[in-house]
């Protein structure tokens, strides 16, 4: 009864067909608003992710550094720098690392020219050495098997660890300034060439472990407190004689325990 109410025309009128107008102003202001949405949307996230990039990128360099860098080394550094760690008292230069300008700010020399620059190579190929002479050590005592050489594996990794934790809690205590993480890793693999040096020496003759032992073990403690030394000048602002000479006697004094511990060859975690 209702359906046609709307479409009821006389018989002599025609239906007259309605034309909606276009706008002639519509598509434009869509078109410039769609785009000047797009744009303001494409410029405000890509400074989120310029800045989130930037922020990650400068902690990265600031933790992590270039992994490249430790291992710009060659003949000459290699054996200048094992007579700086196994006879540090000769060491008559300086201990503070050489800078340079790059890119508008002062940056470090890699180690192939600066002997106090730390490394990978040497840590790196110290730990190695110090799991295949643990190997030989455990076939003279009977005892070699693949567990036994995991085993001492996952012990030089955990001493290794326990070093850089030491270094790391030390500084951050001291409230100095960032340091690269792998700064650390070199400066705490540095101890297994002098422990390397000791093992060898047991296998040619057992009591000269226990004095090349004791030797490195002080030599590196020296290392240690002098470039720890200068890592604390270099990022504190106020130096605290007294506190800091604690400190560093600290770091000296626990690569005694340490050597020791990573010296002795065995299939036990503690002696």
């Amino acid at each position: 009864m209702y359906g046609n109410i709307g479409n009821q025309h006389g018989p002599g009128i025609p239906q007259q067909a309605y034309n909606a107008q276009p706008n002639p102003f519509g598509n434009g202001f869509y078109g410039a608003g769609s785009g000047l949405i797009k744009s303001g949307l494409g410029a405000y996230g890509e400074k989120i992710l310029g800045s989130s990039s930037e922020y990650v990128q400068s902690n990265i360099n600031r933790y992590f550094a270039d992994p490249q860098y430790y291992f710009q080394v060659n003949d000459d550094y290699v054996r200048n720098k094992l007579k700086v760690l196994l006879f540090p008292f000769l060491h008559r230069g300086h201990w503070t690392r050489i800078t340079e300008p790059v890119g508008g700010r002062l940056s470090y020399k890699p180690p192939i020219y600066d002997i106090n620059a730390p490394d990978l190579y040497i840590p790196f190929m110290s730990f190695f050495t110090y799991v295949v002479l643990a190997g030989l050590v455990l076939g003279l005592q009977g005892k070699f098997s693949p567990e036994a050489v995991n085993w001492v594996f996952m012990k030089g990794l955990v001493g290794w660890f326990l070093q850089v934790m030491l270094l790391k809690i030390s500084l951050m205590s001291l409230s100095s300034g960032e340091t690269a993480l792998l700064d650390f890793v070199a400066y705490a693999g540095y101890a297994f060439t002098g422990i390397s040096l000791a093992i060898v020496g047991g296998i040619v003759w057992r009591y000269s472990y226990y004095v090349l032992l004791a030797w490195t073990c002080i030599c590196m403690g020296v290392f240690l407190v002098q470039t720890m030394r200068r890592v604390l000048l270099a990022g504190t602002r106020s130096y605290d004689s007294t506190r800091h000479h604690y400190f560093l006697l600290f770091i000296g004094l626990a690569q005694f325990p340490l050597f020791l511990w990573l010296g002795n060859i065995s299939l036990n975690w503690l002696f």
